[in-house]
């Protein structure tokens, strides 16, 4: 079995691999059934897809594994909230939790701007954890856009 902390460790070494590419350092991996079988990594300029934001491309992988758009049973580990966008695709995944680290005050639509994850007028619920390494993201995100500057 995966523990949450082990699950963001993966999700921050993703990130890291981001930042290294010069893109914004979030990484995101899924577990099922105590198996990591999706991993990804922001990768919006490097491949000029503006949806490639780290949930998406480990949903995309997630789902081609199991030949099988619905991760029921799957828990989503990310180092920042997601935005609606992330969010939206992760409530048509069905996946059954969302595990993030960083809350993220412009964009995040797992409560902070917008409450897309476990709207009550959405068929799909799932559980939400937040603060895993949040610290260590926070930080990672910081340097960043510090280093931009």
């Amino acid at each position: 079995m995966i523990s949450d902390l082990e699950g963001m460790r993966e999700a921050l070494a993703e990130a890291r691999k981001a930042n290294a590419a010069g893109e914004v350092p979030i990484g995101a991996v899924i577990v099922c059934r105590g198996e990591m079988i999706a991993r990804g990594q922001n990768s919006v300029i490097r491949t000029s897809d503006p949806t490639a934001h780290a949930e998406i491309v480990a949903i995309r992988q997630a789902a081609r594994t199991f030949g099988n758009y619905r991760l029921s049973g799957c828990i989503l580990y990310v180092t920042l909230e997601p935005c609606a966008m992330c969010a939206g695709a992760m409530v048509h995944a069905r996946l059954d939790r969302l595990v993030y680290a960083a809350t993220d005050p412009k964009a995040g639509a797992a409560g902070s701007v917008l409450s897309v994850i476990n709207h009550p007028q959405l068929n799909h619920q799932m559980q939400v954890e937040q603060g895993v390494l949040a610290d260590e993201s926070a930080e990672l995100l910081r340097n960043f856009f510090r280093d931009r500057r």
